[in-house]
């Protein structure tokens, strides 16, 4: 059995996200202003040491001194007037320079400690490995200012070889300070900027746990409600509030669901409808065809055509069906400019052969449409027949077209029966039909096709009848996004 997926929650993940961006922020802004402090400490403690070589150099009046670059310098203090021997040089200066803030100074003689500072000092420069370590880089390289580890922690430090003529003997001053002590304040710094950064972490993830959640409550309203929604309770609707994208979100998701109702609705009325209609013709076949008397050749005949005439009624009613929901479907609609010219010529040369009518070819505008030639030319041709269909042989049947700043203009105008206002409504839904008296049967699906073409081109079908004088269907549809052409009509 497979092992089932960890699943993060979104909130987590969010508040993850932003959690690890703040510590990195954090931990990187930290890091350059401890590298900027660091640097800002050694070159303090470099200016001191720069500051006790200068005030050698002035104390020790009219004897020359060597330079010191920085790092490391090939001068030594030597030919000093005054000075007969190496050590009494080396107490000298031990006497005129004081041990530094967190350091200490020591006088070499030949390599040994000879002479140390006159107060405690918090580090001892006399360890051997420090002292040899420091003796060693200065004879090489003369006055230096380098750095040398004390018991495992840095030390920065001066060295100035002392020579003085006539003495075989080598001294060297030692004036080193320790650099932990000096970075103890910017450590208590740092420490106190580590636990304000966890602080300011733990609000952060606090405030965007209760932010991310409100957020994402639109989310969680999406989930329950889709829970409970089923094909047979469509009525639910997520609350909305706020006015943001993810209110956005539930209003589309609303609007989603709003119009899955409207299918299953109409899912269900056709069901419901198609049932209803097909109740009829087979309970009539059933009938006859229990009745029928197999002894009796004129009663099977008869039995017979009244069954395939019902079954032709019910392939009929089926593929009208089929139309409707081919009308329904807006995929299958390509809308390109079309010729209003030619498409209604088109359309009066198709219904002008149905015998029996009056056919009239009214105004015909010229101009372009932004329409599917063929769903509109099926829309209009199902009108003219419904005219033909439900009017009394002879009766004048016009269709023509106009173009307007509204749109496009197609209508059909017959001198038929009319409608009843009562009928209006009804005759445009699936099923519905007028009044008894208008005449012949029919599926009642022709108008509600009608409906849906023009309904998936953006149009509308408007109605003008009267009783006893007639009744003009009207397809509006909008015309090309172009700027509309002046109407012309001939």
């Amino acid at each position: 059995m497979a092992l089932a997926r960890w699943r993060v929650p979104v909130r987590v993940r969010i508040l993850a996200a932003i959690l690890a961006v703040t510590a990195v922020g954090l931990v990187v802004a930290g890091g350059i202003a401890f590298f900027l402090q660091y640097t800002r400490v050694i070159d303090g403690i470099d200016a001191e040491l720069h500051q006790e070589l200068t005030g050698i150099e002035t104390r020790i009046d009219g004897d020359r001194v060597g330079s010191v670059d920085g790092s490391a310098g090939t001068a030594t203090v030597e030919d000093l007037s005054g000075f007969t021997n190496v050590d009494a040089l080396v107490e000298e200066i031990m006497s005129i320079v004081s041990p530094p803030l967190g350091g200490s100074t020591l006088g070499l003689i030949d390599g040994s400690p000879a002479y140390g500072p006159g107060a405690s000092t918090i580090i001892d420069l006399s360890d051997p490995d420090f002292s040899n370590g420091v003796a060693e880089v200065a004879t090489s390289s003369g006055i230096v200012i380098g750095t040398h580890a004390l018991g495992g922690s840095p030390v920065r430090y001066l060295a100035v070889p002392l020579a003085v003529d006539g003495d075989q003997a080598e001294g060297l001053f030692i004036s080193g300070i320790s650099v932990d002590s000096r970075l103890a304040d910017l450590r208590s710094v740092i420490g106190a900027y580590a636990w304000a950064a966890l602080g300011v972490l733990i609000v952060i993830g606090l405030v965007g746990w209760i932010v991310a959640g409100r957020l994402l409550s639109p989310v969680r309203e999406l989930r329950t409600t889709a829970a409970r929604i089923t094909a047979g309770a469509l009525d639910d609707r997520i609350p909305v509030s706020g006015n943001d994208d993810l209110s956005d979100l539930t209003e589309t998701i609303n609007a989603m669901i709003a119009r899955l109702e409207e299918a299953f609705r109409g899912q269900r009325r056709v069901l419901n409808d198609v049932r209803h209609e097909l109740a009829t013709p087979v309970t009539i076949v059933r009938g006859h065809l229990e009745l029928v008397d197999l002894t009796d050749p004129a009663d099977v005949a008869q039995t017979r055509d009244l069954a395939i005439d019902e079954l032709d009624r019910m392939s009929g009613l089926i593929a009208q069906i089929s139309h409707l929901a081919e009308a329904e479907r807006s995929g299958a609609h390509a809308p390109r400019a079309v010729d209003v010219d030619e498409l209604t010529r088109g359309v009066f040369a198709k219904i002008r052969v149905i015998p029996d009518r009056d056919w009239t070819l009214g105004s015909v505008a010229r101009g372009e449409a932004f329409v599917d030639h063929e769903r509109i030319t099926q829309a209009w041709v199902q009108l003219a027949d419904n005219a033909a269909k439900y009017s009394e042989p002879g009766t004048r049947i016009e269709i023509g077209s106009s173009l307007d700043r509204d749109g496009l203009r197609c209508w059909v105008d017959d001198d038929g029966p009319g409608i009843p206002d009562e009928a209006r409504e009804r005759i445009f839904e699936r099923f519905g039909r007028a009044t008894d008296s208008r005449g012949a049967d029919g599926s009642g699906l022709g108008l509600s096709i009608v409906l849906a073409l023009v309904h998936a081109h953006g149009g509308r079908v408007d109605l003008d009848t009267q009783v006893g004088r007639g009744s003009r269907f009207t397809v509006v549809l909008p015309r090309t996004p172009a700027d509309p052409d002046d109407e012309e009509e001939r």
